[in-house]
């Protein structure tokens, strides 16, 4: 009589990340994919760790050039070492998609944006003026240090923190074409009390006023004088403190479902190739055979 096989628990994200992307087998390639994508080894933590440096670098360059006495005085090295450091980044971007079996995997997932972002300003500003002024993407990539320091468990909380954005995304939507209901209607009902000569002078300034008085931000360009409108800016204060929470409670609770869903790893067992364990197993629940890390 045969044993039943545990049903699989359903798949969650592989460990890492970059095996989707193809690792090549052998030759150079495979050579560079280990020195790019994987800091297990020497050269690829020294890789990572250089990386970060000239990220930093030249982030710095992108804010200094910014400062105007900084960029008259040194505004042209600021100009070379920004240039060199768009090359490098290009040279980068351009191994990465060549030591994969997949680059066009690569090109479109989370860290293949971000880098072809970190680089494509500084070609454009070559035919559009001003484009290099977006460059502050680049701050981004320091991402990858969860990588290059191991903290899974970061990484694991960032990709849960996503899935229950994007499962709230509905929820979300629905509060803020409420939440911009209430201030269209209280923004028009201000203007009708106040009027132009209290600064309200067309209903969308009124809305202006009723989403920041609704936010609790409240600039003070705009109050209100008659003792009706005191008042609804005084519900509309109390109301902001009570919509704040509503978000934070939906995606919150989607956050604990989530942490549900991934109690179950996609680990198989070598021996009898049952899945579906925990993600603290360390031996299979079936056989006993020593699960892989």
């Amino acid at each position: 009589m045969k044993t039943p096989q545990a049903q699989p628990a359903p798949a969650t994200r592989s460990a890492d990340p970059h095996q989707r992307f193809g690792k090549p087998e052998h030759g150079w390639r495979a050579g560079l994919y280990a020195i790019i994508f994987e800091s297990d080894t020497p050269t690829g933590r020294a890789f990572d760790l250089a990386l970060i440096a000239a990220i930093l670098l030249s982030v710095l360059v992108v804010v200094l050039a910014t400062v105007q006495p900084i960029a008259a005085a040194y505004g042209d090295w600021l100009l070379i070492a920004e240039w060199c450091f768009t090359a490098l980044f290009t040279i980068e971007y351009i191994a990465r998609c060549l030591c994969v079996r997949r680059p066009d995997v690569y090109a479109r997932s989370f860290f293949g944006v971000i880098d072809l972002m970190s680089i494509l300003p500084s070609w454009l500003s070559l035919f559009i003026p001003g484009a290099h002024v977006v460059l502050g993407v680049r701050i981004l990539r320091l991402l990858r240090i969860f990588r290059i320091l191991k903290l899974t468990l970061y990484i694991q909380e960032y990709g849960m923190l996503g899935d229950a954005l994007l499962a709230s995304r509905r929820k979300i939507f629905i509060f803020l074409s409420v939440v911009m209901l209430i201030v269209f209607l209280l923004g028009t009902v201000m203007y009708v009390v106040e009027g132009p000569a209290h600064g309200y002078t067309s209903i969308p300034t009124a809305v202006y006023w009723a989403i920041s008085t609704m936010t609790t931000v409240g600039f003070g360009d705009l109050v209100p004088k008659t003792d009706i409108g005191r008042a609804i800016a005084s519900f509309m204060m109390l109301l902001g403190w009570g919509i704040l929470a509503v978000p934070t409670g939906i995606i919150s609770s989607e956050i604990a479902h989530q942490r549900g869903r991934q109690l179950w790893s996609s680990r198989t067992c070598t021996r009898c190739m049952t899945q579906g364990h925990e993600d603290t197993a360390r031996f299979c629940k079936q056989c006993g055979e020593p699960l892989p890390i």
